[in-house]
């Protein structure tokens, strides 16, 4: 009866050290973060209503949890003409998503763009609605949002004569968004990225395009080259519909 006992023991003790190994190896595996950080800087060239250098700076976070996705972006260029500076312009974005099922979810976004130089001093966007995701693996990623909003503009006076008679007052309507976001992982080091936001109201449409290639230099640095393009419909006297602005950029990821 004794040994039966001691052998009991034994196995028990031996299970429980067994346990504890366990227990202490899975809490030794590495959990994802659920937060992703860029920071860039860059050299641009302008064309379409100026023809010029610039330099620029971004910075996005996006964070990560169950359904929950949330992600914010700061753009901010600026442009020196014989050495004053001459141009200005700031971009933020930020945007909410709750996951409904595993291809559909609800978004609400905001756009802000305050510029020296474009149609509008300040273009303002706020939309909701649904998003559809068609792929999203780690080798290729394609949405689609769809969903009403409304917009606050006002135009660039700066640019209307006296006679004109055109986009004197500030814009603020409902609008329809769109917006189609596609990321394709090509090789391991290199991807390419497009997104196309289309936003139309009454005023005017907008149409944003944003394409851009990166390629991973190590983990943590890559050199990106980007290519963004903004155009309306209609514009005052004397600008010209559409604004493309080229970038050169070393991207940095936290």
């Amino acid at each position: 009866m004794s040994k039966l006992w001691i052998m009991s023991v034994g196995l028990m003790s031996s299970m429980l050290v067994h346990a504890d190994d366990k227990g202490t190896h899975d809490t030794d595996l590495e959990v994802p973060s659920p937060w992703n950080t860029e920071v860039e800087f860059g050299y641009q060239a302008h064309s379409g209503n100026s023809d010029s250098q610039s330099l620029n700076s971004r910075l996005s976070a996006e964070y990560l949890q169950g359904r929950h996705r949330t992600n914010g972006e700061w753009k901010y260029y600026l442009l020196y003409k014989d050495g004053e500076e001459d141009k200005r312009q700031s971009t933020y974005t930020a945007q909410s998503d709750y996951k409904l099922g595993p291809k559909t979810y609800l978004y609400g976004s905001f756009k802000g763009v305050d510029s020296r130089y474009s149609a509008y001093f300040k273009d303002y966007t706020l939309s909701g609605g649904l998003g559809y995701q068609f792929s999203n693996t780690e080798q290729f990623v394609l949405e689609l949002e769809l969903g009403p909003g409304f917009r606050y503009q006002e135009p660039n006076l700066d640019e209307i004569d006296d006679d004109d008679i055109i986009f004197t007052d500030i814009v603020q309507e409902g609008i329809f968004r769109g917006n189609l976001n596609t990321k394709w992982q090509a090789l391991d080091n290199l991807s390419v990225s497009a997104d196309l936001t289309v936003v139309t109201g009454q005023s005017n449409t907008r149409t944003d395009t944003d394409l851009s290639v990166t390629n991973n230099i190590t983990e943590d640095i890559a050199l990106k080259l980007a290519h963004s393009r903004q155009y309306h419909d209609k514009v005052p006297d004397g600008l010209t519909k559409a604004d493309s602005i080229f970038s050169v950029n070393l991207l940095f990821i936290f």
